[in-house]
């Protein structure tokens, strides 16, 4: 029914479409199942091709009639496959129609249809699911997604009936079971380390995908064998130094990656070579000199060009629309190429304009690009033998800028950080904050500070930990006031909501009272004194950490100073803190009121509450 609440008047023309359309929908309905199953038969060759025609018969309903029939048992199996095909033929048009179709709840109809004893049957609706699945608007968690469903179907015994299909006389149903493989391996030792033992005709699994990365083979199915073998071997079925895949898999991706290859065919081997050599020095070595691999990739930030000899045009267009997809990959790739080496990093950050493409890479409008920039200059910031010196061979100009980059990145990122966490972001930019440079200290700080903002534990427990307490106290000391403010705000946001409070004082709390107490003490300007009072005012609001400040009687002795001061900036920051303190409805807080009291807080309040400022007097 809803279905009919779409549809609007059309044109004249538009008139006999429909009412064309209309008489197949009121044929559904007939009560003749003969006539009903021709309708169905006369209605699936309508459609064809034909996605007006399509657009009309979800708009007056055909949709929630069909799966009605397909459903009910009284249907002929004819009928149902029928059915099924002309669902099909609808989902084959737009992405509205792949909705409607969503919305009429298609999917648990099919999949019912999967357990009828009917083969055509079967196939009807799978085809059908393959299509609706193969739509970028079905949610993919509508079917097996994630390291659960891997072991369902494991358990279900997937592999041992999708093993013999690998050597089907159909090249088609070949690449399906090769794809089913790389998707159940991937990040699964389970099934890795059994796909290793699988005898298919007397030969082992991995022995048949080495066949077919052959170079003879179609490049689609070299691409999934050496998927297939790369996932097995980062899950620990495979030994990195395996011939298999230092002399098949390895150089196969390498291949992949050339100029003759098209643009998908380019960002998959990239993307999975990257992902093979991540972990290992002595694949990312090999990689590094096969096929001049460095220079290549080079090539992925040129494509398409002007002079480009792509004569298609569709392609072209296609091409250019998708070209950022390779500059992801190649950053991926040059990422986990030099993760470890100094002298492949070293010939990477000398490849032509490398630096200036990172400081690209961190401005386009692609969020995939901007992260995969982010783990490039991480990987390559990773200096082992002067780690002091960020990216030795970077002018410090284009770090500022990439740096500051980054700043903003992190804003965008707020409140989920956990893409950035994973492009290695921590670690770049707590080195950043060793630089001898002051601006890149001022760009590593405050980039910090912005991840801080509003994030979860975690995320800034990664951030004390990368950081170090001893180097978090050094910029506390910073000559530079910029670096010294940045890092008080990175430490009020690191302090900022209760459970995170007490859990940060409780490992660091005796070095963050100390700094805290140095720099109250210190000839430092309103602002850094202000900003250090909010710190305290954050600590106070803790449920454990205020007896950090109650057992203190030099702190508690500076808060009534800072409350007594010139500058009521710094009054009231002060009095944030003695608040904090005394909320009745808190645990203590008798005791802590008498306390402050004895030291004669209420005598001050009461001198403040006649001030001519009214902020001050209404605290």
């Amino acid at each position: 029914l809803a279905c009919f609440l779409t549809f609007t008047p059309i044109s004249s023309l538009g008139k006999e479409v429909t009412a064309s359309s209309r008489h197949y929908v009121d044929r559904l309905f007939d009560p003749d199942p003969q006539k009903v199953l021709q309708g169905v038969i006369d209605m699936k060759n309508a459609v064809i091709g034909n996605n007006k025609q399509k657009a009309n018969l979800i708009v007056l309903g055909a949709v929630p009639r069909l799966l009605y029939l397909l459903q009910q048992e009284t249907s002929s199996t004819e009928l149902k496959t029928e059915c099924a095909v002309v669902l099909g033929s609808l989902a084959m048009g737009t992405e509205n129609n792949v909705k409607s179709l969503l919305d009429c709840h298609i999917i648990p109809a099919l999949l019912q249809g999967l357990l009828s004893p009917d083969l055509k049957f079967i196939e009807a609706c799978l085809r059908c699911l393959r299509t609706i699945f193969t739509s970028p608007v079905t949610p993919e968690e509508l079917l097996y997604t994630g390291p659960d469903h891997q072991t369902i179907l494991f358990n279900h015994g997937a592999v041992q009936n999708i093993a013999h299909l690998l050597t089907s006389a159909s090249y088609k149903v070949r690449m399906q079971a090769l794809k089913c493989f790389s998707v159940l391996a991937f990040e699964n030792p389970q099934v890795s380390m059994t796909l290793v033992n699988v005898l298919v005709d007397g030969e082992l699994l991995p022995q048949i995908f080495v066949k077919m990365l052959q170079r003879d083979k179609p490049i689609e199915m070299q691409l999934t064998s050496a998927k297939c073998l790369t996932y097995m071997c980062r899950a620990g079925a495979i030994r990195t130094d395996d011939n298999c895949i230092v002399l098949k898999t390895l150089p196969c991706l390498v291949r992949m990656c050339s100029k003759e290859r098209l643009l998908e065919e380019r960002v998959e081997g990239a993307e999975t070579l990257a992902y093979l050599i991540e972990p290992d020095v002595e694949l990312q070595r090999i990689a590094s000199i096969t096929d001049h691999l460095i220079a290549m990739l080079a090539d992925y930030f040129k494509y398409p060009s002007s002079v480009s000899a792509i004569t298609d045009i569709k392609r072209l267009d296609h091409d250019l629309k998708h070209a950022h997809e390779l500059r992801q990959a190649a950053f991926k790739l040059y990422a986990s190429l030099g993760a470890n080496d100094e002298d492949i990093r070293k010939k990477i950050i000398e490849t032509e304009n490398m630096m200036d493409r990172i400081v690209t890479g961190l401005s386009e409008s692609s969020v995939k690009v901007r992260l995969a920039a982010v783990r490039c200059l991480h990987s390559l910031s990773r200096s082992v033998r002067r780690k002091q010196q960020v990216l030795q061979n970077a002018p410090d100009e284009i770090l500022v800028v990439a740096s500051s980059m980054l700043c903003n990145l992190l804003l965008e990122f707020s409140p989920s950080k956990e893409p950035i966490l994973e492009s290695g972001a921590v670690e770049l930019l707590c080195g950043l904050t060793q630089s001898e440079n002051p601006a890149l200290r001022v760009n590593g700080i405050w980039a910090l500070m912005n991840m801080a903002f509003q994030a979860e534990q975690k995320i800034k427990a990664d951030i004390l930990r990368s950081l170090s307490t001893e180097q978090l106290f050094r910029l506390l000391s910073d000559s530079d006031l910029n670096v010294l403010m940045k890092t008080l705000g990175l430490l009020r946001n690191l302090l900022s909501t209760r459970p995170h409070i007490d859990k940060i004082m409780s490992t660091h709390g005796k070095q963050i009272m100390q700094a805290v107490t140095l720099i109250l003490e210190g000839e430092h300007n309103i602002e850094v004194k202000e900003q250090t009072l909010c710190i305290l005012a954050n600590i106070a609001d803790g449920t454990t950490a205020k007896e950090l400040i109650m057992t203190n009687d030099d702190i508690l002795q500076k808060i009534k100073y800072y409350m007594g001061h010139s500058h009521v900036k710094l009054q009231l920051a002060a009095m944030f803190c003695i608040s904090n303190l005394i909320w009745n409805e808190e645990e203590g807080s008798q005791e802590r009121q008498d306390k402050l009291r004895d030291m004669g807080i209420v005598d001050i309040l009461h001198k403040l509450s006649q001030s001519p400022d009214s902020n001050l007097c209404d605290k």
